[in-house]
């Protein structure tokens, strides 16, 4: 019997981590004035180290997801999730293929490809190997999340927002780390300690160090969004992995502890909110707070109403296959006149602008998929599918997680969660075909 192999793939999160990292780190950035640069000077120039690192990733990334794909195949394996894969290509070809060739405003890149490559191997990723990968990436955020706290007193200006002043602790700056901004940390933080509940470290005193960074890290970053999410991601998690046990002993009526203690949680959140609502005189403090400047950005959503009533625009002008793949680029936000409009902030919208209502079609499809195998393989995954998927779900609000053209920040929450449902499937699939081993062409 031969020992299974099991590639590079689990280089491929680790490497897009660190161009995120080396791409900071040459930039010489000060994080406080990222977004008045942005305003002023139009996309980031980087240096000649940077371009030749992002190729030499690139082909890293695509090198080792070619060599799982073709292993799978030289090998007859079966596919652990078929509809995951055939809903994956299909997503990717109304979102990305279709807008760049028939979109208004046709774009061609060979970037657009390594999306499909690499996302194609994370859905041939076995139970046999997840562990490797999983491991891999938790280990890779550990160390991109303990640089950027390192830098903090040698290169402040890197690391830290000390502009920042719409926080709940006045004078604290934001943690950005060596992330693209303080937003983008958030979402790493609560990736890791995700990861690192699902695989923790081999040692106590690295778990203990390594929760405490994570959570100082999302505590620091200040996205109450980000706080809020990962409180939802992690009851999602304990649900799957303790509810049972926890239901059975709270419905037990030789054990009326745990119902009397949930109970008596449940009155105390009920006269805090009574209190709040008795005595915080709500109305004029919602109405002092709508006159401020955080205020009124929050009321109209941080500017996001205008850069969705510009999205919907550009569907009607193109509703079938949208605007195409350079919406947002730095000629349509200076032909716009909002220099920080990235993107739609919102994954539908950015979709439906973007790639049109095929495209928009696609995404809520294929995020259906999701949820029901994020649901299905819960308890196989120990909880981690779900959390990732409503990590996902979460972040698509505000964010656009889900685009796949390139692999930029925000795919790495996306890869996560096809290579955690494809493990799952995969290990399904093993313990069908050693029940009947005929029923899925294997042989003797």
């Amino acid at each position: 019997m031969t020992k299974p192999q099991h590639g590079f793939l689990h280089w491929v999160l680790p490497a897009m981590l660190g161009m995120v990292a080396l791409s900071a780190l040459m930039s010489g950035r000060d994080l406080s004035l990222t977004f008045v640069e942005l305003m002023t000077a139009g996309e980031p120039v980087r240096g000649p180290v940077v371009v030749w690192a992002q190729r030499l990733v690139s082909v890293l990334l695509v090198g080792a997801a070619a060599e799982r794909v073709i292993n799978h195949v030289a090998h007859h394996r079966h596919l652990p999730s078929p509809t995951l894969a055939i809903v994956f290509i299909l997503y990717w070809m109304a979102t990305v293929a279709a807008p760049a060739f028939l979109g208004s405003h046709p774009l061609l890149s060979h970037e657009y490809l390594y999306t499909l490559v690499i996302g194609f191997a994370a859905v041939l990723v076995t139970g046999a190997e997840v562990d490797r990968i999983l491991s891999a990436a938790r280990t890779a955020l550990f160390a991109f999340i303990l640089a950027g706290v390192l830098l903090i007193p040698v290169m402040p200006a890197m690391v830290l927002d000390q502009s920042y002043a719409q926080g709940l602790m006045p004078g604290v700056p934001r943690f950005g780390g060596l992330a693209p901004h303080a937003v983008a940390m958030a979402m790493f933080a609560q990736a890791f300690l995700l990861l690192l509940w699902a695989r923790p470290f081999e040692r106590n005193w690295l778990n203990v160090l390594a929760w405490v960074m994570g959570l100082a890290a999302l505590f620091l970053a200040q996205s109450k969004t980000a706080w809020i999410a990962f409180a939802l991601c992690a009851l999602s998690m304990a649900a799957v992995r303790h509810g049972g046990r926890m239901w059975r002993r709270m419905s037990d009526p030789r054990n009326g502890a745990m119902g009397i203690f949930a109970l008596l949680l449940l009155l105390l959140a009920m006269c805090a909110v009574l209190v709040w609502i008795v005595l915080g005189d709500v109305d004029a403090q919602w109405s002092n707070f709508a006159d401020t400047a955080q205020g009124a950005q929050l009321i109209s959503m941080t500017g996001r109403d205008q850069i969705w009533a510009v999205a919907t625009e550009e569907w009607r002008s193109s509703p079938l296959f949208g605007y195409g793949p350079g919406l947002w680029d730095a000629d349509f936000r200076a032909a716009i006149g909002m220099p920080n409009a990235t993107s739609a902030h919102n994954q539908f919208m950015d979709t439906l602008a973007r790639a049109g209502s095929v495209g928009a079609a696609a995404l809520v499809i294929y995020s259906l998929v999701l949820l029901v195998m994020s649901l299905r393989y819960a308890r196989a995954s120990g909880g981690l599918s779900l959390a990732l998927f409503v990590a996902l779900a979460l972040r698509s609000i505000s964010e656009v997680p889900m685009l796949l053209q390139g692999y930029g920040t925000e795919l790495f929450l996306h890869l996560l969660l096809l290579i955690t449902i494809s493990a799952a499937a995969s290990s399904r699939v093993q313990v069908q075909m050693a029940r009947s081993p005929y029923a899925w062409g294997a042989t003797s």
